[in-house]
């Protein structure tokens, strides 16, 4: 389940800045990207509410992937007509890609929701025993970058057609998972609860508000790499010293070398939270962030290669240390009758306002120094890489709890 959750995003999401560069809509690359924080505002918390209330889990987690997978077809249609037209509508592409997401998006939080309830059925502790399942998504996310990559699907229709076929083979595969109760009357969350709103009060907190604000602030940075790492490195093909190098050939595979740092970042954060503790955990994804950004402006696919694959292993750092720190941090600093609505809002204002924020930003900056439909991409990273270094001295200056939470 979670191989096939993670592939159905794989397919798509580092690749699709390529294809619509190559459809001649590189300009509008942030509003796609933004688009999947823009429904992560509601739709978690929407589908958690029909979860709880009317639709098991694990059947809604199907029918979403159908309504996913339908709509991504519908875009994928669209693309073969730009394709072949070399022109079109935009609003035939973005529309379905966000419905798509809208109904993607969801199954994040309701695969968890399953996999918990299985396992909680099964007699297991969810604890030791959901983590190495969980690996399994990255995999699966790694799996069908590669499929993409080596196929050709980068820069063509292709790569959404390979993700509707994985949200159906979830859909059937949903047939086969054990049944997962809905909440009984007394378990139910009401709406204020399901929305997160009640974790609003925690702004009252000077500490909490400070670390919010700071959590959008860096949410910002979360999927500038996503939307525009591909286009940037498959934008050198142009430059015959570095047309025929592997990394412009193959962007997808040298990208996916930074899913698989995120998976042995996860191994390093016990030992970092027990040395260095959570709040110099959290600067250091900050600046992890600044060296992402900063080492793309420097290296190139020749020579400069290794300063591509240094950020490419930075990357589980900056987006690791500061997620599980990050949630870590909120599940410490709230009272128990608050802490899964105070993690819904770390995840509203990182993934959701921060990360749309920052893609449409990140466009603004692209555009800006887009000249003829050439980019000064060095220039953008640059400015990317100040931004993250002014939020994390902010951080590191500003952010003072009274305290050091434990973490051993």
């Amino acid at each position: 389940m979670n191989f096939l959750e993670f592939a159905v995003w794989g397919a798509y999401l580092t690749s699709m800045g390529t294809y619509l560069v190559n459809i001649g809509m590189a300009s509008q690359i942030g509003i796609f990207y933004a688009m999947q924080g823009i429904v992560s505002i509601f739709m978690p918390a929407i589908m958690g509410i029909v979860a709880d209330r009317w639709i098991p889990a694990q059947r809604l987690l199907g029918l979403c992937h159908l309504a996913a997978a339908i709509f991504m077809l519908m875009m994928a249609y669209e693309g073969h007509y730009f394709e072949v037209n070399g022109a079109g509508d935009a609003s035939l592409l973005l529309l379905p890609y966000s419905l798509s997401v809208a109904f993607f998006m969801p199954t994040l939080a309701l695969s968890n929701s399953v996999a918990y309830s299985i396992l909680t059925q099964s007699g297991l502790d969810t604890v030791k025993a959901f983590p190495p399942i969980r690996v399994f998504g990255t995999i699966g996310f790694i799996c069908t970058m590669w499929v993409v990559d080596l196929l050709g699907f980068q820069s063509n229709h292709y790569q959404f057609v390979a993700s509707a076929a994985c949200s159906l083979l979830l859909f059937f595969y949903t047939f086969s998972l054990p049944h997962c109760p809905t909440a009984s009357n007394n378990e139910r969350k009401g709406f204020v609860e399901a929305f997160g709103l009640r974790a609003f009060a925690l702004f009252k907190e000077k500490k909490m508000a400070i670390f919010f604000i700071f959590s959008m602030l860096l949410g910002v940075s979360l999927q500038i790499t996503n939307g525009f790492a591909n286009p940037f490195i498959t934008s050198f093909k142009a430059i015959p010293e570095y047309a025929d190098t592997f990394g412009v050939n193959h962007a997808n595979i040298l990208i996916s070398l930074s899913q698989i740092s995120e998976t042995c970042c996860i191994l390093l954060i016990p030992f970092f939270m027990k040395r260095f503790g959570i709040k110099n955990v959290m600067i250091i994804a900050m600046f992890a962030w600044v060296l992402r950004f900063g080492l793309f402006g420097l290296g190139n696919p020749g020579s400069g290669v290794w300063m591509f694959v240094l950020s490419m292993l930075v990357y589980g750092v900056a987006f690791d240390f500061f997620n599980i720190s990050g949630s870590l941090f909120v599940d410490n600093s709230t009272s128990p009758d608050l802490r899964s609505s105070a993690q819904g809002l770390f995840m509203l204002m990182t993934n959701g306002i921060g990360a749309t924020l920052g893609t449409l930003g990140a466009q603004a900056v692209v555009n800006h120094y887009t000249v003829n439909g050439i980019t000064d991409w060095q220039t953008c990273w640059y400015i990317f890489a100040a931004y993250a270094l002014v939020v994390g001295l902010s951080f590191a200056l500003i952010f003072r709890p009274k305290k050091e939470i434990k973490t051993a």
